[in-house]
């Protein structure tokens, strides 16, 4: 038997979240590197599944499938595809950043509503929500992916309920509520478009007779599994709306600025960088594959709420006063991106909307990450309380400018690759939704650059005076992620390479081609 390289890269942070919460209370730094050291062991692993995947070979690689619940038909079955394994290769990467950018995020505090933050339990959590993120992206039974799906909102849950940021405008009284609302908000959204979900994955297992992709899709094609339409539509809404709470897509994206706003700026980037790119994967892999004919049948109206989303949220971000909430609402409009490139169903869309993914993950992360370095300096989340930051923190200033021009995706980084190909993609089959999806773009740059503007510039404030540029732990956390940012946007030939055959298989399961240019006969 091979090495379990997928269970192998799932399992090692599950295991390292269990020592971690068994290090003693006394020994918070050891809890530290324990949970360091098993991230950058998960990102080894990520990256050898990585170099061993073949964009060429077969759809899905490194499978394992073992029977797990024979009675109901489920197995455990892992699998990943190029889209899957740079998703996975992603989380792996950001984590040891999330781990160093909140070293001391759950230090004890020395105040009325926060006595006791345990750090062993803070990095634990991480830990395993990176392990079922992995599992989720990696998984080819669908039970089997419900319940990653499902089990990771518990660990969110208590991350941001238990571990708010520190920066509030409040009291301690109200700063506790707002982390509970936020949490309890995120968890019931969630939990309600997966209860919805249960019902559609029970639907299929009644009509398919399986959990599994590989099986479902066989018996398409020798025509064994028939489907009335009925049926399919009912079954992809009940899978769509979950995903698109966790998306999240409007109206269903309202949990989201409460929990990146409540919760430390580490755990905001695990909120937007790597769980909820679980939903706009799940899109790809179970809705345009198990579902075709009603992806093609709702995909009017999922083209416009996506552009309600890439407008409705670049326009609330502009009128922000808080940083944290800005950046959320910036999600929104991207995730309106990533989901407009998933369902022009086009080669260019998809491929960017993918792309998109990782690039928003690496983007968002720096972003996020810089701002909260800034925050615990300033203590607080308000635009209105900074200014001439670059004066007296020209390091800081700097990188918080070069990941929000990712963010506005400015050409030369990242972001740009990915947001060219989805307009074009969509511009080629839907013109419409196309120039309706550019005022996005000059929202960006209006929302990053008036936010610059305002902290960075200008006369330095009272409370600036004296801030601290970045320290040596805090330049290993944002430089690596600015050297990608520029290196994919210069060459983003290694992940195109990657994710491209992956994009022409879900093309082929919802039997789309690009539509071909309109070329005047020569008179």
């Amino acid at each position: 038997m091979s090495f379990p390289l997928l269970t192998a890269t799932a399992a090692l942070p599950a295991i390292g979240a269990i020592a971690t919460a068994a290090v003693p209370a006394a020994r918070r730094t050891a809890a530290k590197w324990l949970a360091l050291l098993f991230s950058l062991a998960t990102l080894v692993l990520a990256g050898v599944a990585l170099a061993r995947f073949e964009p060429g070979g077969a759809r899905y690689q490194l499978t394992e499938s073992h029977a797990w619940i024979k009675d109901f038909g489920v197995r455990y079955e892992l699998g990943v595809d190029g889209i899957g394994v740079a998703l996975m290769a992603l989380t792996a990467l950001l984590i040891p950043f999330v781990i160093l950018a909140g070293w001391h995020d759950a230090d004890p505090l020395e105040t009325k509503s926060s006595r006791w933050r345990p750090t062993q339990g803070f990095f634990a959590l991480i830990l395993m929500v990176e392990a079922m993120v992995i599992l989720s992206f990696e998984a080819t039974d669908v039970f089997l992916f419900y319940i990653l799906f499902e089990a990771m909102l518990i660990p969110m849950y208590f991350l941001i309920g238990g571990f708010g940021d520190r920066a509030h405008t409040g009291s301690d009284e109200n700063a506790a509520a707002q982390r509970s609302y936020a949490a309890v908000k995120f968890l019931l959204y969630n939990l309600v478009g997966g209860l919805i979900m249960l019902a559609a994955v029970i639907g299929l297992y009644v009509v398919a007779g399986t959990f599994s992709l590989s099986e479902i899709a066989e018996a398409r094609a020798n025509g064994s599994l028939s489907m009335a339409t009925s049926t399919e539509r009912w079954l992809f809404l009940g899978f769509f709306f979950a995903f698109a709470v966790k998306a999240p897509l409007w109206p269903l994206h309202t949990w989201l600025p409460n929990a990146m706003g409540e919760a430390t700026s580490p755990v905001a980037v695990l909120i937007t960088a790597v769980v909820d790119k679980v939903g706009t994967f799940a899109m790809l892999r179970f809705c345009l594959q198990l579902f075709p004919e009603a992806s093609k049948w709702a995909t009017p109206a999922i083209l416009v709420l996506a552009l309600i989303s890439i407008v409705y949220g670049a326009l609330l971000a502009v009128g922000q006063r808080d940083i944290k909430r800005l950046i959320a609402y910036a999600s929104i409009s991207h995730f309106g991106f990533i989901i407009l490139g998933i369902f022009a169903m086009t080669s260019q869309g998809q491929s960017g909307a993918t792309l998109y993914m990782v690039n928003h993950g690496i983007s968002t992360a720096a972003l996020m990450l810089v701002a909260g370095f800034l925050i615990t300096r300033r203590g607080s989340r308000l635009i209105a309380d900074y200014g001439g930051v670059q004066k007296v923190a020209p390091v800081l200033a700097g990188t918080f400018l070069i990941g929000g021009l990712a963010t506005l995706s400015l050409p030369g980084l990242s972001p740009f690759v990915s947001e060219f190909l989805v307009l074009v993609g969509t511009f080629s089959a839907y013109p419409a939704a196309g120039i309706v999806a550019t005022i996005g773009i000059v929202l960006a740059a209006l929302y990053v650059l008036v936010l610059y503007q305002r902290t960075m510039t200008g006369p330095v404030k009272a409370g600036v005076q004296g801030m601290a540029d970045l320290k040596a732990r805090e330049l290993v956390v944002v430089l690596p992620l600015i050297a990608l940012l520029i290196f994919l946007g210069v060459y983003p030939k290694p992940l195109t390479e990657i994710v491209n055959p992956a994009v022409q298989h879900t093309l082929s399961d919802v039997q789309k081609k690009d539509p071909q240019p309109e070329v005047e006969a020569a008179k």
